[in-house]
């Protein structure tokens, strides 16, 4: 077993059984739609890519034994799932509870989920994609919908053995915090809501909540409340009830239109600032790429250079190296990486026809 809890993100989209999809991918199988119409945009663009897989239903459990077992052959032993709550409903949810719960092998993996309470745009419909698509469902919820999404993640995951813990306690991501802040208002409504998980959380049995923040910069965000901007400080990030951070893409606090290396040593650098922003463990992340051109009909600068699996070899030794000098500060050894399969943000631990299982023996050859 490792040493190290190395946790990928999983983008839930290629399924084909979920009609609310089609608003965005109307061929039916999800994004995979999206990927397989992808074109090179100038010389040398590594596009288009096919997955060694083949084009698979992620939502179903024969696909994700296969995959779960890859992943843990290769020292992956966490998926974090994106989870998504729109117009009063879940969304994206069947990868998840078709494909990942139902497959036998899931024992040897351990879940959590990254609420990604972002609005949801037509980003995602490639023939109207743009970065200032209209909102179609909202990421804020009602205090009606926050009740039933408690309910819903305690009853149908928290409780689950294989649940990712940290002190017992189940682990929550939150993606997007000023969307979780404009749904109650304010900080103290909101810290409010966040108790009332917690408490219903232990009344189901468990330890408590751990909340964890994907923290996008390196400096202290402003938050707009109805009271007015309050600073994300140390006794804000408390109050809110979040006892740990870590990132989900390195796009989101780093220019990403240079050579990996460079955006490596910029991130590397960035992990003491995240560390040393709240009285909160950081959690190291490491990034594979990032190139959104799938998603556009026409170029879109920001593309990664040479992220071969050489240098994210480099990135993840540096990962590991941060963790065994903070292991005795920080409750689990947690490692999250973007991501098991982001095909259309060309950042994936998936195998292709560019670097075949490059990327999987990369984390293998350190953590397995």
């Amino acid at each position: 077993m490792s040493k190290y809890d190395i946790a990928a993100y999983v983008w839930p989209s290629y399924t084909g059984d979920e009609p609310r999809a089609r608003i965005f991918w109307e061929e039916g199988y999800g994004e995979w739609q999206t990927v397989k119409s992808a074109v090179a945009k100038y010389e040398g663009h590594r596009w288009p890519r096919k997955p060694l897989w083949g084009y698979l239903n992620e939502a179903d459990p024969y696909v994700m034994e296969m995959q779960i077992s890859a992943a843990a052959d290769h020292g992956i032993n966490t998926f974090i799932y994106d989870w998504y709550w729109y117009d009063g409903r879940p969304f994206l949810e069947h990868c998840l509870n078709n494909g990942f719960l139902k497959a036998k092998n899931n024992s040897r993996m351990k879940f959590y989920l990254m609420w990604a309470n972002h609005d949801a745009t037509s980003l995602w419909h490639k023939p109207t994609a743009s970065w200032d698509a209209p909102v179609i469902w909202e990421g804020k919820v009602s205090n009606a919908d926050f009740d039933i999404i408690c309910d819903r993640i305690i009853n149908n995951y928290f409780v689950r053995d294989n649940y990712y813990k940290i002190n017992g306690e189940p682990v929550l991501m939150i993606y997007d915090l000023q969307n979780l802040i404009n749904s109650f208002g304010d900080i103290d409504n909101t810290a409010k809501a966040i108790d009332l998980f917690r408490k219903k959380t232990v009344k189901a049995g468990l330890d408590g909540l751990h909340l964890q923040l994907a923290k996008y910069s390196t400096s202290h965000n402003i938050l707009k409340t109805t009271a007015g901007e309050v600073l994300l400080d140390r006794e804000t990030f408390s109050k809110l009830g979040f006892a740990s951070l870590t990132n989900y893409q390195y796009c989101h606090f780093l220019n990403m239109d240079r050579e990996y290396r460079d955006i490596v040593a910029d991130a590397v650098s960035a992990w003491d600032k995240f560390a040393g922003l709240y009285d909160a463990p950081y959690f190291p992340h490491v990034s594979l790429g990032w190139d959104t051109n799938p998603r556009f009909k026409i170029f879109v600068p920001g593309v990664v250079k040479n992220n071969t699996p050489e240098a994210v070899k480099e990135a993840l030794l540096l990962a590991k190296e941060y963790m065994d000098k903070h292991r005795d500060s920080l409750p689990v050894p947690l490692i999250t990486i973007n991501s098991w399969n982001e095909w259309t943000e060309a950042s994936y631990l998936q195998p292709d026809d560019v670097n075949g299982y490059g990327y999987l023996e990369a984390v293998k050859s350190i953590f397995k």
